[in-house]
């Protein structure tokens, strides 16, 4: 008969999330996820949501803040080892560092790996399953990244006609 596995096992499966940053993350928000009643609950109290501030018609973004300077510690360095990785959270990065840059894609990789820690301490029956490298292109749609495409060659002044390939 298989044994359980403890809250820090079930952590560990994340990819370059060890056994010691799984001990710091629960010490930090603890097991009980009924005090944070979604993930995105979570993410804002370790201040790891995107923020904008709006001044007339103008949006810019703005510092993630403080929050928890451990918890935030402990994300980080999981973040930094998984964008180095070949699995769903390098993959985010990747996508992430090209148009945002650095520092704004490991936050989005720490919040993604916070999120996911809410899921498996939320639900004690599911264990972690990474989606692999290729999710977000496997899982585009194709109509959409026609019409960027498009979009991106009619700004500079081209006129773009779509044919078939078969024809």
């Amino acid at each position: 008969m298989l044994m359980p596995l403890t809250d820090v096992e079930r952590l560990d499966e994340i990819p370059e999330v060890g056994a010691a940053t799984a001990q710091v993350i629960l010490a930090e928000i603890g097991t009980d996820m009924t005090v944070f009643p979604t993930a995105d609950h979570l993410a804002a109290w370790a201040r790891l949501s995107p923020r904008t501030f709006q001044s007339g018609p103008k949006n810019t973004s703005g510092p993630a803040g403080k929050g928890n300077p451990w918890l935030r510690g402990a994300l980080g360095e999981a973040a930094v080892s998984a964008a180095r990785t070949d699995t769903f959270l390098g993959a985010r990065y990747r996508r992430i560092v090209t148009r945002r840059g650095h520092l704004k894609a490991l936050v989005a990789v720490a919040r993604s790996i916070l999120v996911t820690v809410w899921h498996l301490m939320n639900d004690p029956t599911t264990r972690y399953r990474d989606l692999g490298p290729g999710w977000h292109t496997k899982n585009l749609d194709p109509a959409r990244k026609t019409r960027d495409l498009v979009r991106q060659l009619t700004t500079p002044g081209y006129d773009v006609t779509l044919t078939p390939a078969g024809a």
